[in-house]
């Protein structure tokens, strides 16, 4: 089997996961709704790009047993809606208000940098230096973590931060890290990186940061 496969088995699952959640413990409260709706949405969306612009990380071949792995680490996140679910946790219409436009940002920068990534090296191969990684070097990384914080958030529960806090350090930043090393071998990578936040935009500009730019241009 391909990574991808646990992978998107635990993320088509979601959505009746939360369901089954809601059934067993009886909860169906505006908040669990809403989470079924956010969670379960992410999930589904995450198929279609895997259909329409799949990323090639995720291809590589493993076993099964590492396979059981992946799918029972993607999992974790479902520890989330557990909580949410079995202590009847309500969050308050503000803070349902805040959590709805944090996942609506981070699906955006998500799937749309991931398209542009996807779409652009499939006919130019090269460095990417605009449009959403103009000034961040990993935004659909940030997208990613704007979606899972707002799982947390709705939550109110500290054990599912501390899993996206795993995730971060253990997985994204690696990651960051080796594709920096990776794009390290263009050579105006150099004067990229410093107009770009490794995961934070960078959105102020020093002059002489401006002046790269112009030169660029």
């Amino acid at each position: 089997m391909k990574i991808k496969h646990p992978i998107n088995l635990s993320k088509g699952l979601t959505s009746f996961f939360v369901l089954g959640l809601m059934s067993v413990y009886q909860n169906f409260s505006v908040t669990a709704w809403v989470y079924l709706a956010l969670h379960g949405t992410y999930g589904i969306l995450w198929l279609l790009k895997d259909r329409i612009y799949p990323d090639k990380s995720w291809e590589q071949e493993i076993s099964i047993p590492m396979g059981i792995i992946y799918f029972f680490l993607v999992s974790l996140y479902w520890v989330a809606p557990f909580i949410l679910i079995s202590q009847t946790i309500e969050a308050s219409p503000p803070l349902i208000a805040i959590v709805i436009a944090m996942n609506i940002l981070g699906v955006f920068l998500h799937y749309s940098s991931d398209a542009q990534k996807y779409y652009t090296l499939k006919y130019h191969s090269g460095l990417i230096t605009e449009g959403f990684f103009a000034r961040c070097r990993n935004t659909n990384y940030l997208g990613e973590i704007l979606i899972y914080g707002s799982f947390a958030l709705l939550t109110q529960h500290w054990l599912p931060f501390v899993i996206l806090g795993l995730f971060i350090s253990l997985l994204f930043v690696p990651n960051m890290l080796k594709k920096d090393k990776s794009l390290s071998r263009y050579p105006e990578f150099e004067a990229y990186q410093q107009v770009s936040g490794l995961i934070v935009p960078k959105l102020f500009l020093s002059q002489a940061e401006k002046n790269i730019i112009s030169q660029d241009n």
